[in-house]
């Protein structure tokens, strides 16, 4: 009997201390959680891709084993970093192209384009990047320089923001253009009455481009994705796809080519494509989420094209554009609405937002939790900040610092005020969502975090910081780049924090971003990236 005592204590004590196996553990580190409380750990256990334990490194080792442990030596860790409003596959195409962003002159473009062609010797040259507003002459340029360069071979260059073309005459004849054509939303840019090669918004639908090819689309996918997972990101929400790409990127997924999470905002300038998606439903898998239509309510500022109240401070009796008439986003409203999906919408005049919200507002009466979204939200007037109080805004912080030294001459120190308004749109919502628009600016997000915190350049100007009544503090920056970064897509409950039950995503960064001086936060880059607690970067 006392032998049979004996063997029960031994086996219930071999029972009580056998540790569970996982997948991954992590110890020793500085997380910061994002949980309700903000909560802080030192380590966490992952199995079958989630988070399945959080806690001090002691408990973790106490309860679970692994054959893979990480010592974080005290590095800091955050949950995987959301891009909310981003270009991920035409960032990813872009790297087939010419790069013309950052140059200070056309001249520099010019440059540029002879040493990509001498290079790559391409049928018809295509990039992106060029800002007039970098330059010492703040000019839109014109085409007689690319003509004499490339007499016979097309070159079609978008503006930064997406929202101009600059075009040579041989893309003109490409696309059978011999004249200005007058377009609802947009605009054929001339000069005594004759082309410039610079078009506006709808402008430039009339360009005809060689369609890419399936592999080249591949390549760039995985190109975006491995930038991407560089800086830490490991779900970006892609704002404007057409249904082939979603089916490719589904079909890379697949396959497991494609790891990144993808919140797929389906491009809404196509009525068929509209009632496909909504037609189909939601679509919904772990790496991809297809419950969204991205609208664009006018142009940029940089170009002139967003649409404003007022006249232009810099461009007499010059008001920008709605894309399309007040009619149209009724309509594209009211359909959406009477679905599950979300609807996006693109505003960065004062105009377009109160168009735009106003519109939400009324086809949203007696419907809750939509969470439809105003992307940029660039310029509100003041009556209209109240109508964010059920409408999500969707920012990119590095626009107020790109921005900050002219869009005061394009608005004037009125509206201004209203302009970047992080910290007041987030007081109406409760929430803000951050992204960089990339490639329209870097796909680096702790750029994201340093515009948002300090508002200033790299060069530490402004001194004092951009009209800093509206910077975010750091712990809404961290939330605004995950989990309400997440909630605006609604994934809050399988992302966007360390928690248990959530895809273990996180990124081990090099320095802590919630502790280091200001200045040095543009620093701080990803030492390692985890999706599903799979090591990615």
């Amino acid at each position: 009997m006392k032998y049979l005592f004996s063997l029960f204590i031994f086996t219930f004590l071999t029972i009580s201390c056998q540790k569970e196996n996982v997948d991954l553990i992590v110890i020793n580190s500085n997380t910061y959680t994002v949980n309700n409380s903000f909560d802080k750990a030192e380590a966490f256990a992952i199995k079958d891709g989630k988070f399945v334990a959080i806690g001090s490194s002691k408990e973790i080792e106490k309860k679970y084993q692994s054959e893979n442990t990480v010592d974080a030596n005290k590095q800091t860790i955050v949950p995987g970093l959301i891009d909310a409003h981003c270009h991920f596959y035409r960032m990813g195409l872009q790297q087939q192209k010419v790069d013309v962003s950052g140059t200070k002159s056309y001249e520099e473009v010019l440059q540029k384009l002879v040493a990509f062609q001498k290079e790559k010797n391409v049928a018809f040259i295509t990039g992106r990047g060029w800002d007039q507003n970098d330059w010492d002459i703040k000019e839109f340029p014109t085409k007689e320089k690319l003509d004499a360069l490339f007499p016979n071979i097309p070159v079609a260059i978008t503006r930064v923001d997406g929202h101009a073309l600059l075009v040579n005459q041989a893309a003109l004849d490409y696309s059978e253009i011999t004249k200005p054509i007058k377009v609802e939303g947009g605009e054929f840019i001339t000069k005594k009455g004759k082309l410039t090669g610079v078009l506006i918004d709808n402008a430039m639908d009339f360009i005809k481009f060689p369609s890419t090819s399936k592999q080249e689309a591949i390549q760039g996918l995985l190109d975006a994705q491995k930038i991407s997972f560089s800086y830490g990101l490991t779900t970006v929400d892609d704002a404007g796809l057409n249904q082939k790409t979603i089916e490719l990127i589904d079909s890379l997924h697949q396959t497991n080519d494609l790891k990144m999470r993808v919140y797929a905002m389906v491009s809404g300038d196509k009525q068929a494509q509209i009632d496909y998606y909504i037609n189909k439903g939601i679509i919904k898998t772990e790496r991809l989420n297809v419950r969204s239509f991205k609208v664009y309510g006018d142009g940029a500022l940089g170009s002139r094209g967003a649409a404003m109240r007022k006249p232009y401070s810099d461009r007499d009796n010059h008001f920008g554009a709605l894309i399309y008439s007040p009619k149209r986003y009724q309509e594209i409203a009211k359909q959406i609405a009477a679905s599950e999906y979300q609807m996006n919408t693109h505003a960065i005049g004062d105009s377009a937002n109160t168009w735009l919200t106003k519109t939400y507002k009324e086809v949203l009466k007696n419907k809750t939790n939509r969470r439809w979204r105003i992307e940029h939200a660039q310029i509100i007037s003041s009556e209209d900040f109240k109508n964010f109080d059920n409408i999500l805004p969707s920012v990119q912080p590095t626009h107020a610092t790109s921005d900050m030294y002219w869009a005061e001459d394009r608005v004037g120190a009125e509206r201004i005020k209203g302009a970047y308004a992080f910290k007041d749109l987030l007081k109406q919502y409760g929430k803000i969502a951050l992204g960089t628009d990339f490639p329209v600016e870097k796909v680096n997000p702790f750029l994201t975090f340093y515009a948002a915190v300090v508002r200033k350049d790299l060069d530490n100007y402004p001194k004092n910081g951009f009209q800093m009544e509206n910077s975010l503090t750091r712990e809404e920056t961290l939330k605004g780049m995950t989990i309400w970064a997440a909630y605006s897509n609604f994934e809050e409950h399988e992302k966007g924090s360390i928690e248990v039950g959530k895809f273990a995503d996180f990124v081990i960064l090099n320095q802590d971003i919630m502790k280091v001086e200001g200045s040095k936060i543009p620093k701080t880059e990803a030492v390692a990236t985890y999706l599903n607690g799979e090591k990615v970067f």
